[in-house]
Order: structure tokens, then C-alpha cells, then sequence
């Protein structure tokens, strides 16, 4: 019997051996889109203040929504003592506080790292936990969804300006191994002189910076600190020769926060005392300048888009907080743009005015007890010293005698 064939209607085809992988066969997936910049980033001008955290993280943005601000500066933590354990904050108050800022579109959003943290120290133990703390100033910053960080280089006790660079771009560098950056920005603080402080010469910053070309950092300028520390913002010309240094040493793109404070103390005089705007020896005229300059503006081609100016203004009196961002804004020449603040809003209240009041006295009783109780015991000592000394002199002539 023959076997049938039946016609599969497919003609057929010769066997083809199979080919080489074609790299254009591959499935390419579309990329991602860019993510979009956060609306403080538009090009409009960002005016802010320091803001308490006392009570809630959550206060801090109500406040500078209160006070008329579209920015705000805060601290993560307290920052004149060293935190127990890391001082993480809690998923949902992060979750929170990120949820009504975007609400509120106030960015942006500036975080000033504690005041103990010294990473120019030459003290092993100092450094160690100065590093430590500001690592946890990151994650803090990072859970909080800030875009940046500031921190004060340190003082450099006896070791040369050389040495203690080196060791702040060090420290710098072991506080951000193990951190998860994101979109978080570190910026270096000038500072006004005091002391052996690192800082206070621009020329001292922009190495700080370019030791850390690898990581996201940038400066923070203080108005107050600069004038301290001998750079005469206040004249025409004096702000002319300023830009300039800052362009040679830092260049003004990396400087997107700049603490605008009036100071206390005269030109040069090296130490860190604010003042309110316009009140102290930089003065209401020069902040106008300032603030005018299209080289610290917001809006291209010269400015910086989300470029933020921060108060770290004193608050002696209740609404003085509001009258410092009022005022910046006018003489920003931008009054009719400025957030409308709540009338009669204030950090301070004038119960909590009270509550300082009786803390400062009795802070003064307890000290002039110390000093009373003092005064006796050197009294005594002079005595003793005096009779020694007589007792002394007395024996010398004997001898010669």
C-alpha cells in the first residue's frame, strides 16, 4: 500500500540556518521622561525666613506661609545639642510634612545643620561625631524632601587653613558615603571671622567646593557675614569688587541660597550679629541694591532660577519676623508680588515673650549668685597672694640684712 499525501496548502520551505542576533531586533522601551523642575524653579523671586519647628515640623511651613514667605529655612533637629541615637523622623510626619509643603508650593525648602557640628576639627573624637551628626542631618534633610544643606565649615583650632580644608572636604565626604543624596544639594556657609573659624575669606570657600567637585555642593552666602568678615557690600563699588570675587572663587551659579541678615557690627569687625534689615550698619539702601542686582537675580540670562534669599533676622518683639519679610520684599521692588501675609501673625507671641523674659532673669539671678558666691573665694585668694607676697619680701631683706 502507498502511502497518501495530503496537500497541506503551506507551500514548502527550504530549511534556513538561523542568523546572527541583530542588536536593532531588540525591544527598546520609550525612556523616561525628564522629571519636570519644582515650581519654585520658574524664575520667580523666593523670599523666606527661618522657621520653628517647635511642636510639629508642620508649624514651620504654616508659619512661612503666615508670614508672607515662598520659601522658608528650618532646623531638622534641635541644633545647639548633640542628638540621641540618629534622631530619624517618623515615615509619617515626613509624609506629612512633604504633602502640605507641595500644597502650599513653598520651596525652596533650606535646612541649616547644627551649630556643634565641626568638620574642620583636629579632635579625633570632635570629628567623629561631627561627621556622624551631619550624616544624619542628611537623611533627616533627605526624609523631609529638602533641597538643601547648610553647614558651617568649622573653626580649625591650631591647624593650618590648608590642613582643616583637607579635613572638612574629608568629613564631607565620609558624612555623604552612605547617604542616598537624591536631589539634595550641600551647601557651604561663609562665615563673619570669629575665632579660628574656616570661611570668612570666599577664596576659603571656593576650595571647600572644589574638593568636593564629585559630590552636589554649592555655597550659601551671608549678607551679615560677609560685611563682618571685610567685604564692603554696603557701597556701589564695594558690591561691584564683592561679585567679582565671588564669580573668581565660587562663581555665582553655585550660590543658590543666600542668608540676607543686616549686622550689628561695623566692616570688618569679625563677628556674627544680626540685625534687623535696614536697622543695622549695611542698611536699607544697600539691601535694595542687593536685592535688585540681576547678577543675585531669579530670572535669566544673569540670575539663577530658584535662587532663594533666607532672614535670619533676630525677633525682639512680636511681628518683628513678619516686618523683616515685609521688607525684604519691598525693597525687592516687589510688594504687589509678595504672599499676603496674616495680619498680626508673629513666631513670637507675646506669651511666649513673657516665658523668655522670666527665663533671661532668671538665667541672670542664677549667674550673678555663681559670681557673688565667687567674689568671696577670689577676694580670699588675693589676700593670700598679698600676704605671700609680703611675707616674701620681708625675707628678702632680712637676708640682705
Amino acid at each position: 500500500m502507498t502511502e497518501q499525501k495530503f496537500p497541506t496548502g503551506v507551500p514548502e520551505q527550504p530549511l534556513i540556518q538561523p542568523t546572527q542576533f541583530d542588536p536593532e531586533d531588540e525591544y527598546r522601551p520609550e525612556p523616561e521622561p525628564e522629571p519636570l523642575p519644582p515650581s519654585w524653579m520658574n524664575g520667580s523671586f523666593r523670599i523666606g525666613i527661618h522657621t520653628s519647628i517647635a511642636g510639629s515640623y508642620l508649624n514651620a511651613l504654616e508659619s512661612a506661609r503666615k508670614l508672607g514667605c515662598n520659601a522658608l529655612q528650618i532646623f531638622s533637629a534641635s541644633p545647639r545639642m548633640w542628638q540621641g541615637g540618629s534622631a530619624r523622623i517618623a515615615d509619617v510626619d515626613a509624609q506629612a510634612f512633604r504633602a502640605r509643603r507641595d500644597e502650599l508650593r513653598l520651596g525652596p525648602l533650606v535646612i541649616h545643620a547644627n551649630y556643634l557640628i565641626n568638620l574642620a576639627s583636629e579632635q579625633r573624637m570632635l570629628q567623629t561625631r561631627s561627621i556622624q551628626a551631619f550624616h544624619d542631618e542628611i537623611v533627616r534633610a533627605m526624609a523631609l524632601g529638602a533641597d538643601y544643606l547648610v553647614v558651617h565649615p568649622g573653626a580649625r583650632g591650631e591647624a593650618t587653613m590648608g590642613q582643616a580644608i583637607s579635613t572638612i572636604v574629608e568629613s564631607v565626604k565620609q558624612a555623604s558615603k552612605r547617604a542616598s543624596m537624591g536631589g539634595l544639594q550641600i551647601l557651604i556657609e561663609n562665615t563673619a571671622g570669629m575665632g579660628t573659624a574656616v570661611g570668612a575669606r570666599l577664596e576659603e570657600v571656593g576650595e571647600i567646593l572644589a574638593g568636593l567637585r564629585n559630590l552636589s555642593v554649592g555655597a550659601c552666602l551671608d549678607t551679615a557675614h560677609l560685611f563682618a568678615a571685610g567685604y564692603d557690600i554696603k557701597s556701589e563699588s564695594g558690591l561691584a569688587s564683592t561679585i567679582g570675587q565671588i564669580e573668581s572663587s565660587i562663581g555665582l551659579e553655585n550660590v543658590p541660597v543666600f542668608h540676607v541678615n543686616d549686622s550689628k557690627i561695623p566692616l570688618g569687625g569679625r563677628v556674627d550679629r544680626h540685625e534687623h534689615i535696614g536697622k543695622g550698619k549695611i542698611g536699607a539702601e544697600a539691601f535694595a541694591r542687593i536685592l535688585r542686582h540681576p547678577r543675585f537675580g531669579t530670572a535669566g540670562p544673569e540670575g539663577l532660577a530658584g535662587r532663594a534669599f533666607i532672614a535670619e533676622t533676630p525677633i525682639d518683639d512680636p511681628g518683628d519676623d513678619r516686618r523683616n519679610v515685609a521688607a525684604l520684599w519691598e525693597l525687592a521692588g516687589l510688594k504687589e508680588q509678595a504672599p499676603e501675609a496674616e495680619k498680626g501673625f508673629s513666631m513670637l507671641t507675646a506669651a511666649l515673650q513673657k516665658k523668655i523674659a522670666i527665663h533671661r532673669k532668671s538665667e541672670k539671678k542664677r549667674k550673678d549668685s555663681a559670681e557673688t558666691q565667687r567674689t568671696p573665694r577670689r577676694a580670699e585668694k588675693k589676700a593670700r597672694t598679698m600676704k605671700s607676697g609680703i611675707r616674701k619680701s620681708k625675707a628678702k631683706k632680712k637676708k640682705r640684712g
